[in-house]
């Protein structure tokens, strides 16, 4: 191949100077583009009076990207309505929190014909296209029908959900569909690739032709499990750096005495922050002579402010840590620090070095890089331990974690009691196994896998119309 074209909504290559947001989706596509020549096509995250098509290149970092602004109501119906307020809650299994809206629908596919009609003159005939999460899964069949017949390889990011949950969304058939121009769909974890299949046979009248190949609507689709990881060797580094040296001797000069929980999550529902304060709370009480050896830091940088779930979470959170610290603290030890504010990647590698136990609890995720950037900067001789819901997609790969339900107060509470409390032989036997997975199947292996299984897939058929 010429080039690899990745494509995502928002484009957000790094400075190399670890000042990335917390998550993996900006540091895995920037590996892989190192890797390959190619550009970053996206969303400038800008808005305009109306739509012009005017693109927006530059180079940062030794990655080229290439951006093109939105109108506001493409703001308000692709980004704020349908992708963040009908399919990212319906994906996380939160139907309770979708909007269906068909201006949203309508939104949705006028900014990836939109995404199409501006990315299609750039690519050249032996491209290949790389496109990214659930913002844009109607991009190939967009681009199919101005004629574009390269190679086009889909990964999602977050869960693909049971059939019977999918199809609470209107028009699931017609997005299901739109899958089927991509050569390759690639889902984080075997189950969600199972759900995907089970969608196919039973409400799409699709067979699998063999393994990993399905086909419906008329067309063949080859599917894989492609588990996202960090990338290995540079966080190694970020735990040496002086950043990260200097949190360190922070955070252990503030937690003097105290045994430290770590938490680093988005602000977000899907990733069981209530559930998870009520877990701790709940160990306080169950355990009266620990108190004053714990101190639990929730990293919680906000998100999606404009959407009303994000802002009614954002104050039953500040309401749930104020009960716990004034619940709990004496006039010289408070339980629980709550910050809202985002950190460096390497600043972060410095306080999960620190801490005992880190605490990753979605009530569902796609992977959850936190939970593997926690190993990697882990002391070898002396590393915390790893309390990990079963319900994020690095479950899989993590079976040396100690697993909870996160829905369980009571599982969360034995956890952290279980962990404070393990050896230094068992924390380092646990710990060892988590390592040697987190350094294997890193971001090289996986983006390595996707590119060389999307290369080898079938071309598609001639250029899809409609």
């Amino acid at each position: 191949m010429s080039r690899l074209i990745v494509v995502s909504n928002r484009v957000s290559p790094p400075t190399g100077d670890g000042e990335e947001s917390v998550g993996g989706l900006a540091m895995a596509l920037a590996a892989a583009l190192k890797a390959y020549s190619g550009i970053w096509f996206g969303w400038s995250g800008a808005t305009v009076p109306s739509f012009t098509g005017e693109l927006h290149t530059d180079t940062v970092g030794g990655v080229t990207s290439v951006t093109v602004d939105l109108e506001e109501i493409d703001l308000d119906e692709y980004y704020n309505g349908y992708a963040n307020k009908t399919l990212w809650p319906l994906f996380h299994y939160r139907i309770d929190l979708a909007a269906f809206d068909r201006a949203y629908g309508t939104g949705y596919r006028r900014v990836n014909r939109r995404f199409a009609e501006t990315l299609a003159p750039l690519i050249q005939p032996d491209d290949v296209i790389w496109v990214h999460d659930y913002h844009l899964i109607p991009l190939a069949q967009e681009l199919r029908s101005l004629g574009v017949r390269n190679r086009i390889g889909f990964f999602l990011h977050i869960p693909w959900p049971a059939h019977q949950v999918f199809t609470n969304l209107p028009r699931h058939r017609q997005l299901v569909e739109a899958m089927f121009a991509y050569d390759l769909a690639g889902f984080q974890t075997a189950e969600y690739l199972q759900a995907f299949e089970d969608y196919v046979l039973s409400e799409a009248d699709g067979s699998v032709l063999s393994p990993g190949r399905l086909r419906a609507f008329g067309r063949d689709l080859e599917v894989g499990a492609f588990p996202i990881g960090i990338d290995a060797a540079d966080f190694a580094r970020m735990v040496a750096s002086p950043r990260a040296r200097k949190m360190r001797d922070l955070m252990t000069a503030s937690t003097v005495f105290r045994q430290l929980v770590v938490g680093v999550d988005r602000l977000d529902y899907s990733k069981g922050l209530e559930e998870r304060f009520l877990g701790f709370e709940r160990f306080l009480i169950e355990n009266p002579d620990l108190r004053r050896e714990v101190l639990m830091l929730q990293i919680a940088p906000v998100s999606r402010e404009s959407v009303e779930a994000y802002q009614e979470i954002r104050g039953r959170l500040d309401s749930l840590s104020g009960r716990i610290n004034g619940e709990f603290s004496d006039v010289d030890w408070a339980p629980f620090r709550y910050v809202n504010k985002n950190y460096r990647r390497d600043e972060l590698a410095g306080i999960y070095g620190v801490a005992r136990v880190g605490l990753v609890t979605p009530l569902r995720d796609g992977m959850n890089l936190v939970a593997k950037e926690f190993v990697a900067a882990q002391n070898p001789d002396d590393p915390g331990v790893l309390i990990l819901s079963r319900f994020a997609g690095a479950a899989g790969q993590m079976s040396e974690a100690l697993l909870v339900n996160p829905n369980s107060t009571e599982e969360v509470a034995d956890a952290l009691k279980r962990a404070l409390a393990m050896s230094r032989p068992e924390r380092i036997r646990r710990w060892q196994a988590l390592f040697d997975t987190v350094q294997r199947e890193d971001v090289t292996a996986w983006r390595d896998a996707f590119v060389a299984a999307l290369a080898g897939a079938r071309s598609q058929r001639p250029a899809l119309v409609g």
